[in-house]
């Protein structure tokens, strides 16, 4: 929609003279303002038309101004997923765009999924603590070659992870979605086939969003199908796995695990995971690598010159009515 005789707010968490290519505010009508999460709005919430949430500072900051935006008719985040905005879309008036960042994470996390996965199966968490040691840690230990892997979670980072690991030689690559297709790489199997799929992998991916339907996902009956010495890796969201039900499996030892996201997250101090056997945790550092920022203001510079032009937003994952 056009501004010709009025001006609409724009909530960049990024300074507006930071990012290139943004429509003028005197020719679009946009006015922007900045806010990353302070406890000060920088303007009335109400004449916000457009809002970016702020990047990795939680629900509690991602929805606060939610229900006073009464003239809002865009929510982009910065991430792949928008379950930290999911608790405030009810408050939203009808019509409501929420988008997401799909092109902005898919490379960095599909690299992270590869260093856990090669750093996991190498055995090189032990290699640092040998060096702290000064202890030769030598041996065989397991390859990605000739491994079976599966994904589960198909979206634009599960096709990034798959074409990563192409050149390591896996001996299959399984994909499992919400729901069935085929793409240029072979099937994608359905939900209702996960169980089926689990027994045979050696390499179990977790990269789906958390909805209602994936929520303990990872449950102790899931984990109970993994074959003896697979390795879980966890990209998507913390709550996706029980985390009870992963410590009782990787304390007996017949699984390994990998995290980047945890449930609770951060996680707290003292916590049985920090220090469970088998298990490798980063601090959900997926997507916050140097490649972030050029590709989040790209995003938010498209989007907001389609919406200056009355055209369609990119990436939408639902419309509120």
């Amino acid at each position: 929609m056009r501004f010709p005789n009025t001006t609409a707010d724009v909530w960049l968490p990024i300074p507006a003279d930071e990012i290139d290519d943004l429509p003028e505010p005197g020719a679009s009508g946009l006015n922007y303002r900045f806010w990353d999460g302070e406890p000060e709005f920088p303007a009335d919430p109400a004449h916000c038309a457009f809002y970016v949430v702020p990047y990795m500072k939680g629900s509690e900051i991602a929805v606060r101004p939610l229900a006073a935006m009464t003239s809002l008719r865009v929510v982009q985040t910065l991430s792949a997923g928008i379950d930290h905005v999911t608790p405030g879309i009810g408050s939203l008036r009808p019509g409501v765009a929420v988008c997401n960042a799909k092109g902005v994470h898919e490379a960095s996390t599909a690299e992270l999924t590869l260093a856990l996965i090669l750093a996991s199966l190498r055995g090189i968490p032990g290699f640092v603590r040998g060096q702290d040691a000064e202890e030769w840690r030598a041996g065989f230990y397991p390859a990605l070659a000739d491994k079976s892997v599966l994904i589960v979670g198909y979206g634009s980072i599960g096709a990034a992870i798959e074409d990563r690991l192409a050149p390591f030689e896996c001996a299959r690559v399984s994909r499992v979605a919400r729901s069935a297709r085929t793409t240029a790489r072979g099937e994608v199997h359905p939900l209702t086939e996960l169980p089926a799929l689990l027994p045979d992998a050696d390499v179990v991916v977790l990269s789906t969003p958390l909805t209602p339907a994936t929520r303990h996902l990872a449950d102790a009956g899931f984990l109970g199908r993994m074959k003896d010495g697979a390795l879980l890796v966890n990209v998507a969201r913390g709550p996706v796995v029980d985390t009870a039900a992963l410590l009782k499996e990787v304390e007996s030892g017949r699984i390994t695990a990998a995290l980047d996201v945890t449930d609770p997250e951060p996680l707290p101090a003292g916590h049985p995971l920090w220090h469970a056997p088998g298990v490798l945790i980063s601090p959900h550092v997926g997507g916050s690598t140097s490649a972030f920022m050029p590709r989040a203001k790209r995003l938010i510079a498209g989007q907001l010159r389609r919406f200056a032009a009355g055209e369609e937003q990119a990436n939408v994952l639902l419309t509120t009515g």
